[in-house]
């Protein structure tokens, strides 16, 4: 086994931020491609029981229509995965990216408790999943990877404010004398 970890080691596995980057990457394409489906009604149409269901998301189909709501979800998507993308360059922007996504991921698993034939029925009712609870199932790794990130970023950002801060530069700074 330690043959087994001193290999893994020494692979570039455990290269810092190897993990950090790898997890960005994938919420960029996870965002960009959903969103993308997001844009047409179909999808919208498919969502409805999700999302009229939700208890953070339920007012986007009387107030927004099933259009509206298609746009809205869309272009959230496209943006929380753009700042993302930016996040690779700008730990501002990556913050923020994670904490839209952070609310995205709480706003669409909250819905499993109430959201309609998520349990098998046939198989004796929760714990069975459907496709529908299954799907739900894998925001909880969407969120906790968006709490990964944004604790990331945040703490990028303090590091590279007290930096500053030490050389007199900080932007706050002027403002707290």
């Amino acid at each position: 086994m330690n043959y087994l970890a001193n290999m893994l080691g020494r692979s570039g596995l455990l290269k810092r931020d190897l993990d950090y980057h790898l997890l960005r990457a994938a919420m960029v394409i996870i965002f960009a491609w959903f969103g993308y489906d997001k844009w047409f009604e179909a999808e919208i149409r498919g969502l409805l029981p999700i999302i009229t269901h939700g208890p953070f998301i339920f007012w986007t189909i009387p107030v927004l229509g099933i259009r509206g709501t298609a746009i809205f979800l869309g272009a959230s998507e496209w943006t929380f995965g753009t700042l993302l993308l930016l996040g690779f360059w700008n730990k501002k922007a990556g913050m923020l990216g994670a904490l839209g996504s952070t609310f995205t991921f709480i706003a669409t698993f909250t819905v499993l408790p109430f959201v309609p034939d998520a349990w098998d029925a046939g198989a004796g009712g929760f714990p069975a999943m459907t496709i529908v609870s299954a799907f739900l199932l894998k925001d909880l790794v969407l969120l906790v990877v968006s709490v990964y990130l944004l604790k990331q970023d945040v703490a990028r950002v303090i590091e590279a404010g007290g930096s500053a801060d030490q050389r007199g530069t900080h932007p706050f700074r002027k403002l707290a004398a």
